[in-house]
């Protein structure tokens, strides 16, 4: 038996080593599923519109309803209530879970992550669950979920504070900082290993912080208001063959008025153009670090890949909506008092003011689905998910779209299976819960099968999809029954009429909630 399976680790070992590819996965923050321009949006994304040129762009891509849900099944492959002790913020991750960089460590990779962390206590740096302890050599990071996009309160290397970089600092930003570090890891990525980088930058999500020029750019661009700009999102989106032609555009949430009637044009329209200019920041950031992997010759063997945490947040944040992440002031030396809560006399951008951008605008970021973030309606949980990969994607797949049903838990045993790793679980860890999708990348396609059931349950959200029937509630309400292949926009509740499929994908749910809830939540 011993040599059995010092065999198979030698196969593995050298399967390993036949050149696997460098990764670099990128994840934004709190994005909706038609903002980039490649999915249909009138925001300026060209780094990901030619790095969809170049690769695969996945339609039915499915996330977790919120921030640290998600990154925990994309690090770990499991559904977030197996993995999280009690919620990320206060307990952290299992130690039993494996994570992606650690078993990366098998194919002899150096690991290297900057940006939002979000799945320890934020209260301590070098807790069991930091980043630098779950397999990463090196991170630059914050743990709390939101930031001051020009002084994090919580930022680290390695678990030792780096808060001076921006301190009296007038020019620091968030989103550069995170490509900075990025790119400082790789350049000093001395040896032959191959890379893990994990890039996760907070934009866009609240508060809306950005820089004067990227504002600027935006200026006048969103004056139609959400109801023009939706309906012709959605006309793109089918033009482009990201969203089924035959599914009808959901309509505007009750909690907005229709643009005409809005009485507050100026701020709103403000609202849109500051988070628009923090995805036209990150995006020109991407382009930093594809550059970089070009004139090292790195980018051909590289798998890239972008992906979103959840849908776009409609959350109307008061002037009580403070926390540790929050100042009195701001840090550019003059001490301007920094004002929280969506006020419409107070434009928002500067560190100043600490806004979101609200129900109407997050209704276009989602276009056509319904609700969002915190929800588990296509809306909260439905992601862009872009994969290049020069060295290793199907030629024939190059600028392609695929349809294929995929989630975030088969993304590290994807990458794993990528790399020449076994895409399996690990002997005395947690059972994986994904399957590889490599075979999609590879040109089969044909061989793949989606998991047979998925499960959502956090927050305002709950659902279940087996085949094209996906059950799913919003904040206690009563079960919603969709045919989602005929009816991806859920705007057809057969509920009613198929009261046993309710009742069967119903005690599904349950049973997977009782089996996943390890903390008794």
């Amino acid at each position: 038996m011993i040599r059995v399976l010092k065999l198979s680790l030698l196969l593995i070992s050298s399967i390993a080593s036949a050149n696997p590819p460098n990764i670099v996965l990128v994840i934004s923050d709190d994005m909706g599923y038609s903002d980039l321009g490649c999915y249909g949006g009138e925001i300026g994304t060209p780094t990901l519109d030619t790095l969809a040129a170049d690769g695969l762009r996945f339609t039915n891509f499915y996330v977790n309803n919120m921030c640290w849900p998600t990154r925990a099944s994309l690090l770990t492959s499991l559904f977030p209530k197996t993995v999280l002790k009690k919620s990320a913020a206060d307990a952290g991750l299992r130690q039993n879970a494996v994570m992606l960089p650690e078993a990366l460590k098998e194919a002899g990779y150096k690991s290297y992550m900057a940006g939002k962390w979000h799945l320890s206590d934020a209260e301590d740096y070098n807790g069991p669950s930091a980043p630098h302890k779950r397999g990463f050599d090196r991170s630059y990071s914050t743990y709390w979920g939101t930031s001051d996009f020009f002084a994090p309160a919580d930022l680290n290397e390695n678990g030792e504070s780096r808060e001076h970089e921006w301190q009296n600092n007038p020019d620091y930003y968030y989103t550069d900082s995170i490509t900075d570090y990025s790119l400082k890891f790789l350049s000093e990525h001395k040896d032959d290993s191959p890379f893990f980088l994990y890039v996760a930058y907070n934009a866009a999500h609240w508060p809306l912080h950005a820089q004067p020029d990227d504002i600027d750019y935006y200026k006048g661009r969103f004056s139609e208001g959400w109801d023009k700009l939706r309906k012709r999102r959605h006309a793109r989106m089918k033009e482009l063959g990201v969203v089924d032609p035959s599914w009808e555009l959901s309509p505007r949430n009750p909690e907005v008025t229709a643009w005409e009637d809005e009485p507050h044009k100026a701020w709103q329209e403000r609202r849109m153009e500051v988070y628009a200019a923090q995805i036209r920041s990150m995006d020109r950031n991407i382009g930093r670090i594809v550059d970089h992997l070009k004139k090292t010759g790195e980018y051909e063997n590289t798998l890239f890949i972008y992906q979103q945490d959840n849908g776009g947040c409609h959350v109307e944040y008061p002037p009580t909506r403070t926390g540790s992440w929050t100042k009195p002031y701001t840090t550019d030396g003059k001490r301007t008092p920094i004002t929280p809560g969506n006020i419409p006399n107070i434009m928002p951008g500067p560190q100043s003011s600490w806004q979101s951008y609200g129900y109407g605008w997050a209704n276009l970021s989602n276009t056509p689905f319904r609700l969002y973030k915190q929800h588990d309606h296509e809306g909260g949980t439905r992601s862009p998910l872009i994969i290049t990969w020069p060295a290793g994607l199907d030629s024939k797949l190059t600028g392609a779209i695929t349809h294929e049903l995929t989630h975030v838990i088969n993304m590290m045993p994807t990458l794993l299976d990528a790399v020449g790793l076994s895409p399996k679980s690990r002997p005395g860890k947690i059972p994986f819960e994904g399957n590889s999708f490599l075979s999609i990348l590879k040109g089969g396609a044909e061989n793949w099968t989606p998991d047979e059931e998925l499960y959502w349950g956090h927050n305002r959200g709950k659902a279940t999809r087996i085949g094209d029937w996906k059950l799913v509630s919003a904040n206690k309400e009563p079960w919603e029954l969709y045919n989602i292949s005929e009816d991806g926009t859920e705007l057809n509740n057969l509920a009613e009429f198929m009261p046993d499929k309710v009742a069967d994908l119903e005690k599904k749910h349950t049973a997977w909630d009782k089996r996943t809830n390890l903390t008794g939540r």
